[in-house]
């Protein structure tokens, strides 16, 4: 259901992303929710050390200070807590968040994408 108020189930809809945005974030929507793709590439230009298409705990932690409002704690919260848990639920078996998993957020595919390997991992079983 689409509306102004967020619906229980808690489902992402895209078209809406703009009303999820907040301060202290990655910048990668503008503020008409337009995907910015030079944002999207700077988190990765600028954090992403040890790998150059991936994040690993602590680098995600340092784009999360860096990222930071002066006295904006709403901000810091909502920061925090999408991206802790978007490395939870996307890292891979070396502890790394890839570009792709990131990416697959911004285009609204990232929970299709969770079902599908799930999928393929539970035919793969005996």
């Amino acid at each position: 259901m689409q509306g102004r108020f967020p619906s229980l189930l808690l489902p992402i809809e895209i078209r809406n992303i703009q009303r999820g945005k907040h301060g202290s974030d990655s910048g990668a929507y503008d503020s008409q929710g337009r995907f910015v793709p030079a944002k999207f590439e700077e988190i990765f230009s600028k954090h992403a050390r040890s790998h150059p298409d991936a994040l690993t705990s602590d680098e995600l932690g340092e784009m999360l200070k860096q990222n930071r409002e002066p006295k904006n704690y709403a901000g810091w919260l909502g920061s925090y807590s999408e991206w802790k848990i978007l490395f939870l639920l996307g890292k891979d078996e070396n502890g790394l968040l890839q570009k792709d998993t990131v990416r697959s957020v911004y285009d609204g595919s990232l929970f299709e994408r969770m079902e599908k390997e799930r999928q393929s991992s539970s035919k793969n079983k005996p």
